[in-house]
């Protein structure tokens, strides 16, 4: 049964939909004020880097620092920032037992494919050229983000460097070629997310490359991947993306663990008033635990 908090945030994210003739401009700047409204717990310590010439910041959440979050936050590779995500990656770091480093990686369509991978492993490979161990470092990232940290497991793989422990990732956008049936099944229960502006950050980020695996994972090779966690909601057109990554990274020998959270839109992790949400990053913090 819907709780009364879901029904409320879906109405909202409804009325909140961009115009679809909003420019990328107009979409961050809305994206950027609504998360001005989530103030931060007070311990919270914001601390700006660069990471071979990438703008990071550090994110300390008390005084534990056994493990490190990667984070790669989302909005389709063309929205979003450190800002709009640094409520989530202090929320999914504090419950890890950690500290989270979180990357500014380029945006298209300025900055298009393979800018956001070359920059989410340079910022990965600086973590372990600073002495981190990289068995207690995992990648995570929410939707877009998602797809990235995938993509940068592939390419820290395939580098034959050292890799992260784990991936975490949260709703992924795995394949921007669009072939997943829920685009389509699930596209009036979806109150955030449209097939037609997933197409337009497609072509945005990778014009004519959408089917390279470092931009849509689910079409690489998986196996040698550490393992991952992948959570996804049943009422969100990325279902699919989810699914079928984990069906092949399974099929590769990956060890992956899917989380399918019934009536639950994308990324709801992000979403603080849904019990789902507080249970989900519990969830993350006991798999990290385990694999770090």
């Amino acid at each position: 049964m819907t709780s009364a908090a879901l029904k409320t945030l879906i109405e909202l994210l409804r009325e909140q939909r961009a115009p679809v003739d909003a420019s990328w401009e107009e979409r961050r700047a809305d994206m950027e004020e609504r998360q001005r409204e989530l103030e931060l717990p007070d311990d919270v310590v914001c601390a700006p880097i660069e990471a071979h010439g990438v703008p990071c910041e550090w994110i300390h959440c008390g005084d534990e620092r056994e493990r490190v979050v990667l984070y790669l936050h989302g909005g389709g590779y063309t929205l979003g920032s450190i800002a709009t995500h640094r409520h989530l990656i202090q929320r999914i770091a504090r419950a890890c037992g950690g500290h989270a480093l979180a990357v500014e990686y380029r945006l298209a369509p300025e900055h298009p494919h393979p800018a956001a991978v070359d920059d989410s492993t340079a910022a990965c490979r600086w973590l372990f050229e600073q002495g981190v161990d990289p068995q207690s470092v995992v990648v995570a990232g929410d939707s877009a983000g998602g797809g990235l940290a995938a993509a940068t497991l592939l390419a820290l793989r395939d580098s034959g460097g050292p890799t992260a422990a784990g991936g975490v990732l949260l709703s992924p956008w795995t394949d921007l070629t669009g072939s997943g049936e829920s685009l389509r099944t699930k596209a009036d229960e979806d109150p955030m997310v449209t097939a037609e502006g997933l197409t337009a950050m497609a072509a945005a980020y990778a014009p004519g490359r959408c089917g390279d695996p470092l931009a849509s994972p689910y079409f690489g090779e998986l196996g040698g991947l550490p393992p991952l966690l992948i959570q996804v909601g049943s009422a969100e057109i990325l279902l699919d993306d989810s699914i079928r990554l984990a069906e092949r990274a399974k099929a590769a020998e990956v060890p992956v663990d899917l989380e399918v959270w019934d009536e639950m839109i994308h990324v709801f992790q992000a979403f603080p008033m849904l019990d789902e949400s507080e249970r989900a990053i519990e969830n993350i913090s006991s798999w990290v635990r385990q694999h770090t």
